[in-house]
């Protein structure tokens, strides 16, 4: 089948409307499965292949800012992708979207929906885990090709890999950008190629500011406002925005603090927490969805709906709040000429950052044999030489899983 060449990028002052951003994050909400690394595959083919709302070059800025920011990477890409095409209010379209199925079919399955254990569902779970592998495959090689095209890149991005796979947690991604950085400052300079343009981040300098104050009175003083009225409300937003505002990664990395602050507290049962934290897995959309579950069971200040409501807006919280805090003083900085440079190299580091999370957890936890390497390659075959949307290839991978566990 023939190549389709990708859109040209849209203008940086080209604005959409939020209902266009939220059609598309609820799109993309419902068929993005594979956690956070995998979240930044889709996100990258709907909103800069098919769609040309940015350029590469912008989007890995978007996900290397976000790398080094606490909170959910993924979710911040995302509302900071709302924000370019749509302003704020296609920043909550973003957000809503991309975050409510899950949050929805998290809440069900914690209101009693919870006969998940058939082995056609554990099939169905093998193939999601499948899907995301091709589509990380494909994330890391287009963006190979378009942040990594001369041999001083391509070097920063294998040791920038190296670093990732090597230092333990998400320490080794943040150390990775930071060698990016210094990299790019140092050897990229002579490069011709340039960041491609100011990003349309609509965020005056003072509404960054007052968000970094927020953020950091939030954190200060929820403790001392629960200290002094004992409220269940109180205790339960400190709790996730506590969660939220000191994990960085994202994903798999906020669980312990999770665990810390709802299981060894007593609010919820250990094999509860362990039920839901399963089928998370199996639900598109960020893994920071979780404590909606958590918020719906709890015992705890307010429960059900509401308590997941509270939970889900706790958590996200913080990481947005510093995103909008930073975004107006990063547009700036990027447009010199020494920034930019840095950039080139910080650029490069994501696409090795992106690399060594595909093979560790992405191909380690989905590929177990020649059957699911397989469907691996039928997958990412389907994407890149069919091109087929991603919703279809996540059909294919899922039912395919589901054969591969009867067979």
């Amino acid at each position: 089948m023939a190549d389709t060449p990708a859109p040209e990028p849209t203008n940086s002052s080209q604005k959409g409307t939020a209902w266009e951003v939220f059609w598309t994050f609820l799109k993309l909400g419902l068929t993005s499965f594979g956690g956070p690394i995998a979240h930044l595959g889709y996100f990258r083919t709907e909103t800069v292949q098919h769609r040309g709302w940015l350029k590469d070059e912008e989007y890995a800025d978007l996900v290397a800012l976000c790398q080094f920011l606490p909170g959910p990477a993924s979710s911040q890409v995302g509302f900071a992708l709302g924000m370019h095409r749509a302003g704020f209010l296609g920043a909550l379209a973003a957000f809503v979207a991309f975050t409510l199925p899950s949050a929805a079919l998290l809440v069900l399955f914690a209101l009693g929906i919870s006969l998940f254990d058939s082995p056609s569902t554990q099939g169905l779970l093998t193939g999601l885990k499948v899907v995301a592998v091709a589509i990380v495959a494909q994330a890391v090689l287009g963006m190979a090709k378009n942040l990594t095209p001369d041999k001083t890149r391509a070097t920063i991005a294998v040791i920038a890999a190296g670093c990732a796979l090597l230092l333990p947690g998400s320490a080794g991604q943040v150390i990775a950008i930071i060698f990016g950085l210094v990299a790019g400052y140092f050897f990229c300079r002579s490069s011709t190629t340039t960041t491609g343009g100011n990003l349309h981040l609509p965020v005056p300098r003072i509404v960054g500011i007052i968000s970094l104050i927020l953020f950091a009175i939030l954190l200060l003083g929820l403790p001392l406002l629960l200290a002094a009225t004992g409220s269940s409300v109180v205790v339960l937003v400190d709790s996730f925005y506590r969660a939220g505002a000191l994990v960085f990664g994202g994903g798999h990395v906020v669980l312990p603090l999770l665990h810390n602050g709802v299981v060894e507290t007593g609010w919820i049962a250990e094999q509860d927490f362990l039920a839901g934290y399963g089928i998370a897995q199996a639900v598109p959309g960020p893994l920071f969805t979780f404590a909606a579950f958590l918020g719906t069971i709890t015992t705890v200040g307010p429960n059900g709906t509401l308590g997941a409501t509270i939970a889900l807006l706790a958590i996200f919280l913080p990481g947005f709040l510093l995103l909008i805090g930073v975004l107006p003083f990063w547009n700036s900085l990027r447009q010199r000429a020494w920034a930019q440079a840095a950039m080139r190299g910080a650029n490069a580091a994501v696409v090795g950052v992106l690399g060594a999370a595909l093979y560790t957890p992405v191909f380690t936890s989905a590929i177990t044999g020649p059957a699911t390497f397989t469907l691996a390659l039928a997958c990412f075959v389907l994407l890149t030489t069919w091109k087929l949307p991603p919703w279809t290839v996540v059909l294919v991978g899922a039912l395919g899983g589901v054969l591969l566990t009867l067979i």
